[in-house]
């Protein structure tokens, strides 16, 4: 089984932003962790916060991997480009969220990905991801 994580903007800072939102551990070491947990699923692993380089990457493996963890950070609520990729792929979608995102912002609480994914993993820390990939086997 072949899995990409595929997170969007400002992940690449977890560790370091807002500790009392989203912990204190790096991706890369908690990427380390997930690949020892799970060492019969090939995980792969992309980051970017150009909305134009995750549909990229989207549309790179929508079509040949088994699945896809998304978090697309604040993308999630504004963007319909991402959406429709989700759409187009054939790759089954699993949109993942660190936080709560019901509990925070108000326009946080509106998803475009959400109706074209396969399902949503919200508020459970960086233990989403571990069980988004859970869904896949």
């Amino acid at each position: 089984m072949q899995l990409l994580i595929l997170n969007g903007p400002n992940l690449n800072l977890l560790g370091q932003r807002e500790p009392e939102v989203y912990g204190n551990q790096s991706f890369d070491s908690y990427f380390d962790e997930l690949k020892l947990q799970f060492p019969s699923v090939q995980l792969d692993y992309f980051q970017s916060n150009v909305e134009g380089e995750i549909i990229n990457k989207l549309q790179e493996v929508g079509f040949s991997y088994d699945g896809i963890l998304l978090n697309a950070g604040a993308y999630t609520h504004t963007s319909v480009a991402i959406s429709d990729c989700v759409k187009a792929i054939t790759s089954p979608v699993i949109e993942v969220h660190i936080s709560n995102t019901f509990s925070r912002e108000t326009f946080r609480h509106q998803s475009y990905i959400s109706p074209n994914a396969k399902g949503v993993i919200i508020g459970f820390g960086l233990k989403s991801y571990a069980l988004a990939i859970q869904s896949f086997l």
